[in-house]
């Protein structure tokens, strides 16, 4: 069996597919099997839309976890430096009496 790519939607298709889900006559099972993904995720979608507003605002929040992922890293690394910096120093002070 082969891994089929992960495939990505814009956040304007996104908001296409939400619209039309709201219009009469199409239901989200006829509609993901056109679009080649699941129920759940339609319903997803159009969840996280109607919680933010639209997609510009899924975006900008999106880009903003990761943003906040991202400083969480950069401050566990820079927690663990001093640390790092102490132990090289006494190595290098127990090398200088030794030479």
């Amino acid at each position: 069996m082969t891994k089929r790519p992960r495939r990505r939607f814009s956040p304007e298709c996104k908001e296409q597919v939400a619209a039309r889900l709201a219009g009469p006559g199409v239901t989200r099972a006829e509609l993901a099997r056109g679009l080649g993904v699941t129920a759940a995720q339609l319903k997803e979608w159009r969840t996280q839309l109607a919680a933010a507003g639209s997609a510009a605002a899924v975006t900008a929040r999106q880009a903003e976890a990761e943003e906040l992922a991202q400083l969480r890293r950069d401050d566990e690394r820079l927690k663990e430096e001093p640390e790092a910096m102490r132990k090289a120093s006494a190595f290098f002070a127990r090398w200088a009496t030794r030479t």
